[in-house]
C-alpha cells in the first residue's frame, strides 16, 4: 500500500506563472522572513517548480539529525561544486564521510589552538597597513584577512596582495554564478559562450592554477610543511591509494573559498555595530586591554576574552552569513505532519531563523550579553550558525578562534568610525553582506592594563 503524501500548503502570494519569484529577487532576505508567518512550513513556488521551506525550529533540527540520512544536500550544494566536484562541503553519502574522517584532525579544537600565532602574524601585517583617517571598504578588508588566514594555516601560503584580490574576486565570481544558478536554474544557458560564463570559467581557471601551484610546491618539498594540503597529499582512499590530483585540488578550493567568506562577512557586521554602539566598542577595548595588557595574544588569552566572544555570538545571530540552506529528500519522509515524497526540494533560513521574535526577545536589537549564561538562552536548534548533526561545519571552532583573535587584535589598535548617513543593507547572495560599507580607520592609544602586584 502506497503511502499517503500530506504536502505542506502554498505560501500567499503565488501569482500565475512565475510563482513567487519576483518577491524572491526583489528583496530575498525580506521574503523569507515574512514567509515565517505562513507556518512551520510551506511551499513556493519558482515559474512551475515548488520548493519547500521549513521555518519551525524543531522541523529543522529533525531534518539535520535524526532524518539527515533522508536527504541530500540539494540544489545550492550542486551548484557549489562549481569550485569542486566532490570536495567536503558538497559531497554525499559514504564519499562525504570518508572526507569528514580525513579533513577533521586539521579542525579538532587542540589543532585551532596551535593556529593561533600563524593566525596572529597574518592578521597583524595586515591590519598595521591601514592609514589613520583613511576609510576602508571593509568587507572587502575582512575578506582579504580571512583569505590570507586560511591560506596561511592550512596552506602555508600567503599571496602578494593582487594575488589575493585576483583569488578573492573568483572566488565572488563563482559563489555568486552557485546561486544565480540555483534559484533560477536554466540549464542551456549555462552551457552558452555567454560573456557571464566566460567570466566564471576564466575565475575557476584562476583558482585552479593557484591552487595548483600550491600543491607542486608542497610535493616539491614535502619536508617543509605540516599543514591541511600535506594531510591531503599523504592520504590513502579505502583501496590504500593516494587521492588523485584533481579530488585534492577540489579540497583545497573548497577549503579556500569557505574560509574566505563567511568569516569576513561576521566580521564586518560585528565593527559595523560597534561602530553604530560606542558604549559596546568601549567594553570591548577595556576587554582587550586589560586581558592583553600589552603582550602578544596567545591562546591562553582566548578564554578571557569572554565580551569579545558574545560579539562574535550576537553577530552570528543577527547576521548570520548563510541566508539560504538546500535538502532534498532522497526517499519518502515525514517531517512534522506533512508528508514530502522523494525528490522534494526544501530550504531554510538560519538569518531569518535568528531573527524571529518568537525565539528572541527584541530580536532586531544587537544585545551581546544576551548570550551571558544567566540570561535565558534559545530553545535546541534555534541558533545553528554552523549547522547541525553530521554536516555541521568541520570548521567551526576554527571560524570561532578566527573571528575572536581578528576582533581582539583590531580593538588592541584602531576604532572604526561609520561614515556619516551611510546604512548599508544585509543583501543575500552567498552569504548575507552589507551593500556598502566604508569606515575610517581611527589609530587608538594603547592603554594597557596591568593588575597590581
Amino acid at each position: 500500500m502506497t503511502a499517503q503524501v500530506h504536502l505542506p500548503p502554498i505560501a500567499p502570494g503565488r501569482r500565475a506563472l512565475i510563482g513567487h519569484a519576483v518577491p524572491l529577487l526583489r528583496d530575498r532576505l525580506g521574503f523569507l522572513q515574512e514567509l515565517r508567518a505562513a507556518g512551520p512550513i510551506v511551499q513556493i513556488a519558482i515559474g512551475p517548480k515548488l520548493l519547500t521551506v521549513v521555518n519551525s525550529h524543531e522541523l529543522i533540527h529533525e531534518m539535520l539529525t535524526s532524518k539527515s540520512h533522508q536527504f541530500s544536500k540539494g540544489l545550492l550544494f550542486e551548484e557549489l561544486k562549481l569550485f569542486g566536484k566532490d570536495a567536503l562541503p558538497v559531497a554525499e553519502g559514504k564519499r562525504h564521510l570518508t572526507r569528514r574522517r580525513l579533513m577533521q584532525p586539521a579542525f579538532h579544537r587542540e589543532r585551532v589552538s596551535g593556529y593561533v600565532q600563524t593566525m596572529r602574524e597574518t592578521v597583524e601585517p595586515a591590519i598595521a597597513r591601514w592609514r589613520n583617517g583613511h576609510q576602508l571598504d571593509l568587507k572587502t578588508e575582512m575578506q582579504l584577512i580571512a583569505q590570507s588566514v586560511v591560506m596561511s594555516v592550512a596552506f602555508t601560503s600567503n599571496p602578494e596582495l593582487e594575488s589575493a584580490r585576483a583569488l578573492l574576486t573568483s572566488v565572488d565570481t563563482v559563489f555568486k554564478a552557485a546561486l544565480r544558478r540555483a534559484l533560477l536554474p536554466v540549464p542551456l544557458l549555462e552551457r552558452l559562450r555567454t560573456r557571464h560564463n566566460r567570466q566564471v570559467a576564466r575565475a575557476g581557471e584562476i583558482l585552479h592554477q593557484a591552487v595548483a601551484g600550491i600543491i607542486t610546491d608542497h610535493r616539491t618539498n614535502p619536508d617543509h610543511y605540516d599543514d591541511v594540503v600535506s594531510l591531503l597529499l599523504a592520504a590513502q582512499d579505502e583501496t590504500g591509494a593516494a587521492l588523485p590530483d584533481d579530488e585534492i585540488l577540489s579540497e583545497v578550493i573548497g577549503l579556500l573559498a569557505a574560509g574566505s567568506e563567511t568569516t569576513a562577512v561576521v566580521l564586518a557586521w560585528l565593527f559595523h555595530e560597534l561602530g553604530r554602539h560606542p558604549e559596546l566598542e568601549q567594553r570591548l577595548h577595556h576587554e582587550v586591554d586589560t586581558v592583553l595588557a600589552g603582550q602578544t595574544l596567545t591562546a591562553a588569552h582566548l578564554p578571557q576574552l569572554a565580551f569579545t566572544r558574545r560579539l562574535v555570538s550576537e553577530t552570528l545571530r543577527l547576521y548570520s552569513p548563510a541566508w539560504l540552506v538546500t535538502r532534498q529528500a532522497i526517499e519518502l519522509v515525514q517531517l512534522g505532519h506533512v508528508t514530502l515524497p522523494a525528490g522534494t526540494d526544501l530550504l531554510w533560513s538560519p538569518y531569518t531563523l535568528h531573527r524571529d521574535a518568537a525565539l528572541y526577545p527584541e530580536p532586531l536589537r544587537f544585545d551581546p550579553d544576551r548570550w551571558l549564561p544567566e540570561r535565558p538562552q534559545p530553545p535546541k536548534g534555534a541558533f545553528i550558525p554552523f549547522g547541525l548533526g553530521k554536516r555541521q561545519c568541520a570548521g567551526d571552532a576554527f571560524a570561532w578562534t578566527e573571528a575572536t583573535i581578528v576582533t581582539a587584535l583590531i580593538a588592541s589598535r584602531w576604532r572604526l568610525r561609520p561614515t556619516p548617513g551611510a546604512s548599508p543593507r544585509p543583501i543575500g547572495e552567498i552569504t548575507v553582506h552589507p551593500s556598502s560599507l566604508r569606515m575610517t580607520a581611527m589609530a587608538r592609544e594603547s592603554r594597557p592594563i596591568r593588575e597590581a602586584a
